[in-house]
């Protein structure tokens, strides 16, 4: 840091000193800095207690408490010239104490607060002070603490890799964190407080959330995946062994999977049977995949010209599908149904049972006499 002259029209750089070498205390000093200034932390915070220790079954104390303009609670901890190892687990302990905040122990906190630092003036009452930072809202309208958003500012002159490792690793999950490195600075009887956030850098800290954002969607992307392979392997094991125990044979060599859909030979290499689980609906079908085009829509075509006595047999109207464009064809039949509500499988499972009974039955010769003209 540098001190300009311009009498001089020159810079003189700054002594940097650490607070020991000042005799400067923590809490005598940056926390008694911090508190009656904290937009030096580079935003508007309402610091609301200090050295609070309202935490039932603990002694422990965190260094201020605040409120961001969002009502967010901010637990700030202060260190001077080491961040020491374990700040970070200090201040998710404090947040996590802090959670189950509601609105009535924060205004009671606050107000414990003012009652501490007006008590020789006049009293201030903490929901006028909490309406005066929320720009005039109706109190009722304020909304303080949301659930699971509380933040974490850590301040020291230095930041010890583990600690500034920890931090990172957590943006990576979304927890709001901040370390600020401050450095005092010394020119003669004046002394200056420089107040660097350093993570995230301001520059990158859009950049670093939205990173984050895209980090959390995939991870429950990935949760949502696995809970659908999971019912879909349930699913599709109680599904066979209905099969097993009904006359249609179709099934009786296919096992279990986390796939959508469960498939079995027709007879003829690559027509398959097709059973289709999805999320709204649930599907009976023929599906046409030999590796020519032209086979796939000639026996599709050839299916067609049999459709009425097909659905006749089958005893209602089935979809047509050619797939225009694609190399395949499928015809099909389906149910509009919740798949993921475990209530509806026993429906959902007769009616596989029965429509791929029915399916087999009303195909099977056509197929047949297919299969012997191939």
């Amino acid at each position: 840091m540098y001190k300009v002259d311009l009498g001089a029209n020159r810079i003189r750089a700054l002594t940097s000193r650490t607070f020991s070498e000042l005799k400067l205390k923590e809490r005598e000093h940056l926390q008694e800095w911090l508190a009656h200034t904290p937009q030096a932390l580079g935003e508007e915070l309402l610091v609301i207690q200090k050295e609070f220790a309202g935490f039932d079954d603990t002694k422990e104390r965190l260094d201020l408490l605040a409120l961001d303009k969002d009502g967010r609670l901010v637990v700030i901890e202060n260190k001077l010239d080491d961040s020491g190892r374990d700040v970070v687990w200090q201040a998710l302990k404090y947040a996590s104490y802090c959670s189950s905040l509601n609105k009535d122990h924060i205004v009671e906190i606050f107000q414990a607060y003012l009652d501490k630092q007006h008590a020789a003036s006049s009293p201030v009452a903490a929901r006028q002070v909490l309406r005066e930072f929320f720009e005039g809202k109706d109190f009722e309208e304020i909304k303080l603490n949301p659930s699971n958003e509380q933040r974490l500012i850590l301040v020291a002159a230095h930041f010890r890799k583990e600690v500034t490792s920890t931090a990172l690793w957590l943006l990576g999950y979304r927890i709001r964190l901040q370390c600020f490195k401050v450095t005092p600075y010394e020119s003669g009887d004046a002394l200056y407080l420089d107040v660097d956030q350093i993570i995230p850098p301001p520059e990158a800290a859009d950049y670093m959330i939205g990173i984050a954002n895209k980090g959390v969607a995939e991870q429950v992307d990935e949760a949502e995946d696995k809970t659908r392979h999971q019912l879909r392997y349930e699913f599709w094991g109680r599904v066979l062994e209905a099969l097993r125990n009904s006359p249609c044979r179709l099934f009786d060599n296919v096992n279990p999977s986390d796939r959508h859909k469960a498939s079995s030979g027709s007879g003829i290499g690559a027509i398959w049977y097709e059973l289709v689980y999805g999320a709204h609906e649930i599907r009976v079908g023929i599906y046409c995949d030999r590796k020519d085009e032209a086979e796939n829509k000639t026996i599709f075509g050839k299916l067609y010209e049999q459709r009425d006595a097909i659905e006749a047999k089958f005893g209602d109207a089935l979809v047509w599908n050619p797939m225009p464009g694609l190399k395949g064809a499928q015809i099909q039949y389906a149910l509009e149904i919740n798949g993921r509500d475990k209530e509806n499988w026993p429906t959902m499972i007769g009616w596989l049972v029965s429509h791929i009974s029915k399916l087999e039955a009303a195909a099977k010769e056509h197929l047949a006499q297919m299969r012997k003209a191939i």
